[in-house]
């Protein structure tokens, strides 16, 4: 048995409906580790040409195969919306399309490692063969070419992301990047043209998510015109947002800012953006 999923409706902004991209069926082709805790999956795939148009930053959806499938069973689409399967539903989770080769017809995706979880597992364990589904590009985020100075903070799962918008920074950019991770077998290159300052702050206890990015932002210097862009776990975000915004006196125009997971949810929003609550109290 199938039930429709709700249709689409409006953001609540003023913004059209979200109109979900329908997953394409890909082959995993190879399987690299980039750190201790961050597996390179090299996909290919019929109608992935889409991703090479792929914003900085953006995001996609992998549907993985539940257990006892070789392949994710995928939702049927009906003029009344998504039937999606009420037995054996693929674990669906968002990523960002770290590149696409249109040479070789292959998009990597970076997974972090990090512990029990339906995509940390499969990453664990997935070999060359093995087979997915992807959907997207999205994301709403449009990169200002003209900034000339950036301020970029985000924790492990913003590290795809961050290598993408510090790539197709120009040169005439500088960009101060702060990244919270565990330890330094998570550090990591990055490749830019433009000048960049890169900051790695290790976790001061497992448990304290944000805690060293909160600390930078309030010990930063941002010149005027200079854009922020944020990632991380969802509450921590929201505090230096608050704090840019309340405490900084900063435009919201200026700042771009994402809660990428959330403590104590299994699968959190693709679009928090923070921006739905006061920024000052």
């Amino acid at each position: 048995m199938t039930t429709p999923a709700a249709p689409a409706t409006p953001a609540g902004d003023g913004r059209p409906p979200r109109r979900r991209k329908p997953p394409r069926r890909a082959e995993v082709v190879s399987v690299s580790r980039i750190a201790p805790r961050l597996v390179s999956v090299l996909v290919r795939g019929d109608e992935l040409d889409a991703f090479a148009d792929a914003a900085p930053t953006s995001h996609l959806k992998v549907f993985l195969p539940a257990p006892g499938q070789d392949e994710p069973l995928l939702p049927e689409f009906l003029p009344e919306g998504q039937a999606i399967p009420d037995d054996a539903r693929p674990s669906v989770r968002t990523y960002t399309p770290r590149r696409f080769d249109a040479t070789t017809g292959t998009l990597e995706i970076q997974f972090v490692l990090h512990g029990a979880g339906p995509a940390s597992d499969w990453a664990e364990r997935v070999s060359a063969g093995d087979k997915l589904a992807v959907a997207g590009p999205g994301g709403r985020f449009v990169m200002d070419a003209d900034a000339e100075r950036w301020w970029i903070a985000g924790d492990e799962s913003a590290i795809p992301a961050v290598a993408t918008l510090l790539e197709a920074l120009p040169a005439a950019a500088a960009a101060e990047v702060h990244l919270e991770v565990a330890d330094a077998d998570d550090e990591v290159e990055f490749a830019s043209q433009a000048k960049t300052e890169i900051t790695w702050h290790h976790r001061r206890t497992p448990d304290a998510f944000g805690a060293e990015l909160d600390e930078a932002a309030r010990g930063a210097a941002i010149a005027d015109g200079t854009k922020v862009w944020v990632a991380c776990e969802a509450a921590a975000m929201r505090g230096i947002r608050r704090y840019f915004i309340g405490g900084r006196r900063l435009p919201a125009s200026s700042l771009t800012t994402r809660g990428y997971w959330r403590l104590g949810e299994a699968n959190h929003p693709d679009h928090d953006y923070g921006d739905d609550e006061l920024a000052a109290r």
